[in-house]
């Protein structure tokens, strides 16, 4: 039996709106359809087996080697951000799997430490640096020593277009040709680092609750549950109608949205994040360390470009795929006195 042929049945009672795997822009390379998976399956799992989603469990979020278990880090993340994607794109009737392997893909580009490893490199690079950029280059140029997973362009297309500004990101023009599915994505990776941030916040003893802006807990929630809940919600009934589910799909509807006051209080807890964690994360002694090592790892590979453990790699490839664990150990072998500052806990012990 062709599983394959009986899943991409089922894709056609999916909205008009949904991107269906079989018809696909397709690949760089051309490869024989498999008999069991469709196009999108075979990209999640080859992102799923790939070294770079190994590496993302020994990567920060916010907080900077946290000696404790419960932090956030860039794979746990990433797992939520699919859960939320799945849930939504499956509420409205879209293609589960694509939004599947764009969120599981979308940061496999990140720096070790962080925003704060990533702003060091931007600094640093004549043309600057992105990590959606440097995603979408993971899985094209540096997996499979250098042959890349050669995914299909709407998974692509989704890892290189999920970053958002500051600000409100909903407000601005919808950018061309990306799907729906690749929209959700963008949206449940702000709903899911907005309300684990705020939680590694309160562990870390940089918030507490009562802190947060009244107006914000009003509309959300005052939970890490309800503030999810509401936000997922709001965006399925505000978008109901490109469902088809009741027979009242709105062909004209291209941009995900979400109703005004709820996108209000989410663009306000974003802006309070930013002033009070991300910020003054970025500024901190651990931040500053953070930064350290990153400037020093670039200098000593300008000077050494030998020394970067791949052939096929440039220096930024190297750093950019770099756990934390790995970058802090690297330059304490260049120079001890760069890791000071680094608080060596659970998961970062050299």
């Amino acid at each position: 039996m062709d599983v394959r042929k009986y899943i991409e049945e089922k894709e056609k009672l999916l909205s008009p709106h949904a991107t269906k795997s079989f018809d696909t822009v397709g690949r760089k390379q051309h490869e024989e359809l498999d008999p069991i998976r469709t196009e999108f399956q075979r990209d999640r799992d080859r992102i799923i087996h790939s070294k770079a989603f190994r590496r993302l469990k020994h990567k920060t979020q916010v907080f900077i080697a946290p000696t404790g278990d419960h932090y956030v880090t860039r794979l746990t993340h990433t797992l939520e951000v699919s859960q939320i994607a799945r849930t939504l794109t499956r509420a409205l009737n879209l293609n589960e799997d694509l939004s599947e392997a764009i969120s599981l893909a979308h940061d496999l580009g990140h720096t070790p430490f962080g925003h704060v490893g990533e702003a060091e490199l931007n600094d640093l690079l004549p043309n600057g640096f992105r990590h959606a950029a440097q995603s979408l280059r993971t899985v094209d140029l540096v997996e499979k020593q250098g042959n890349g997973l050669n995914l299909t362009w709407e998974v692509r297309n989704g890892i290189v277009n999920h970053s958002k500004p500051k600000g409100d990101f909903l407000s601005e023009k919808i950018i061309p040709d990306i799907t729906l599915e690749g929209q959700i994505v963008r949206i449940s990776d702000a709903v899911a680092y907005l309300n684990h941030d705020l939680g590694d916040a309160f562990r870390a003893g940089v918030l507490s609750p009562d802190e947060i802006p009244k107006d914000i807990i009003e509309v959300l929630g005052d939970t890490h549950a309800k503030r999810i809940n509401t936000l997922v919600n709001d965006l399925v009934l505000t978008n109901e109608n490109i469902s088809g589910f009741r027979n009242n799909v709105d062909l004209s509807k291209t941009q995900i949205q979400m109703s005004k006051p709820v996108k209000k209080a989410m663009n306000d807890l974003r802006d309070f994040m930013f002033e009070k964690v991300y910020e003054p994360e970025d500024i901190s002694e651990q931040g500053n360390a953070a930064r350290r090592i990153v400037r020093a790892l670039y200098e000593y590979f300008q000077k050494n470009p030998s020394a970067v453990s791949e052939n096929n790699m440039t220096i930024v490839d190297f750093i950019s795929g770099m756990t934390d664990y790995y970058a802090v150990k690297l330059a304490e072998s260049i120079n001890p006195q760069l890791t000071h500052g680094i608080e060596k806990g659970r998961g970062i012990n050299i």
